[in-house]
């Protein structure tokens, strides 16, 4: 085998051994349509772009998945099992076996892993503290901040609701009654740093990079909790869930203990890989149920993607959009002329009055993979909590992570979105407030929801994207143009 095809988690290799992204992509998203709309499922197969083409297609099956709970259900049902049909299993003999048909065990003549812990040295943060624009904001003074956030559009109410129930029971913050998983532990949306700082007990798998693991060690001897992580024969913390799930497997069963897990997946990869790294993880959480039903499942969700929203929000987007000054309306109509209607376009064109909209956000330049590779995720979210799981899947905001930043289009277009009211958040900001949602997420009665994809509308930190006036995609290339100067700035300084 060559590296590219070392054992784990890949895309199928077609006669030609090449292990094409586009095919396996393209057919799961059919897939996942063809039980509920046999022609948009053939649209999708005959896409002859794949990388321009994937956006309308994404929105389509989201509006597919509007339709009703049970349609909404299928899908995210049919898209996972396409998922593991396709995707496949190779061994260290370069044998490959689709998913479906794979078993999570040890390789023959693998090691299993080491433990270390780390444990803090700090007394547990005991209220839940926010950093907002330079200072820590808690108690009533973060009530205003959240009231003030749900009045611009920025956040839901439900988000500032939830918020505020944590504030109120400070002894949910070490997440008593369950112990923490998290893979992509290091992730910089992740909530590694604010649990440990509460006294939570966190397992962390993450890749074996020394200078990634010094500073997560750091973290957790200066916070108040433990962090216990996974160490190779040669002393090397860290594990790889895409080339090493069987070994990963092993390792959480053996130490993972009595409290019932909760599975964070904030893994992120370029490319295909996240397609592979999200395919690996479902494994290792389907793998994790089975073990004990009381295993919760928790993500984060992109706010670049395509939402079912309530006619609330599209109400008061339509509202945003009448509202626009005659000036403002006066510029921007000859463009939108120009533009053929691309530009400045009104959001939820088609929706009826008192109905749910379709909140379009997808950002063509992140690509196909990542569209997918977080539709896999919302599925299992679906699936997960349709069947009884507690899931914990939340919007969080358009955040200055490195990932932005090192994309020129989308530095420039988040320097810019806030001449189209759109707050992109501090990183430090959002950390706790999406950890203060999986903490509440882990206590509170499951929630009865009348459709599936209130899972992610409930409590949805957006940033505003959703409640703007604007087709957030007809208004990047000038938010884009207006935020250039920033992003320049900021990738010399970086």
């Amino acid at each position: 085998m060559s590296d590219e095809t070392s054992a784990g988690v890949h895309f199928p290799a077609d006669d030609q051994g090449k292990r094409s992204t586009t095919t396996t992509t393209r057919g799961v998203l059919a897939d996942s349509v063809r039980g509920v709309d046999p022609e948009l499922a053939q649209r999708i197969d005959g896409a002859h772009d794949w990388r321009k083409d994937y956006v309308d297609h994404v929105h389509d099956v989201t509006a597919a998945s509007a339709g009703s709970a049970d349609r909404a259900a299928r899908i995210a049902t049919d898209g996972l099992a396409s998922m593991r049909r396709r995707m496949v299993m190779v061994d260290d003999a370069g044998d490959e076996v689709p998913l479906e048909d794979a078993e999570l065990t040890m390789p023959s003549g693998a090691a299993p892993f080491g433990t270390e812990s780390v444990k803090g040295t700090a007394e547990p943060v005991t209220r839940l503290r926010v950093p907002v624009g330079g200072r820590e904001i808690e108690g009533e003074e973060l009530r205003g901040q959240l009231g003030a956030w749900v009045d611009a559009g920025i956040v839901e109410p439900s988000f500032a609701e939830a918020v505020a129930d944590v504030i109120d029971h400070p002894e949910w913050l070490a997440l008593p009654g369950h112990r923490a998983l998290l893979i992509g532990a290091g992730a910089e949306m992740g909530p590694l740093e604010t649990l440990l700082s509460w006294g939570a007990d966190v397992l962390a798998i993450d890749l074996p990079r020394s200078r990634a693991w010094r500073y997560k060690k750091g973290l957790a001897s200066r916070g108040a909790g433990t962090l216990t992580f996974p160490v190779d024969a040669s002393g090397d913390s860290g594990a790889d869930v895409i080339h090493q799930p069987g070994e990963v497997l092993e390792w959480v069963r053996r130490v993972g203990g009595e409290q019932p897990l909760a599975v964070g997946m904030h893994a992120y990869a370029d490319s295909g890989v996240h397609v592979r790294v999200s395919a690996a993880v479902d494994l290792l959480m389907d793998a994790l149920t089975d073990d004990d039903p009381q295993t919760a499942l928790a993500w984060l969700a992109t706010p670049t993607d395509a939402f079912v929203v309530p006619p609330a929000v599209v109400a008061e987007s339509r509202r945003r959009w009448a509202a626009r000054g005659l000036a403002l309306k006066g510029v921007q109509g000859p463009l939108r002329a120009l533009g053929r209607g691309q530009l400045f376009a009104p959001a939820y064109r088609g929706t009826r009055d008192g109905q749910p909209g379709i909140a379009d956000v997808l950002v063509p330049q992140q690509g196909p993979n990542y569209a997918i590779a977080k539709r896999l995720q919302r599925w299992r979210g679906v699936a997960a909590e349709g069947s009884g799981q507690r899931v914990s899947f939340n919007v969080a905001p358009a955040t200055w992570t490195r990932s932005v930043t090192k994309n020129p289009v989308l530095g420039a277009a988040y320097g810019g979105a806030h001449h189209f009211g759109v707050e992109v958040f501090a990183a430090e900001t959002v950390r706790p407030l999406m950890a203060a949602l999986l903490v509440r997420d882990l206590v509170r009665e499951t929630p009865q929801r009348e459709h599936p994809e209130e899972l992610f509308s409930d409590a949805a930190a957006h940033g505003g994207l959703w409640r703007v006036g604007y087709e957030p995609r007809t208004a990047l290339g000038v938010a884009a143009v207006a935020g250039l100067p920033g992003s320049l700035r900021r990738r010399v300084r970086g």
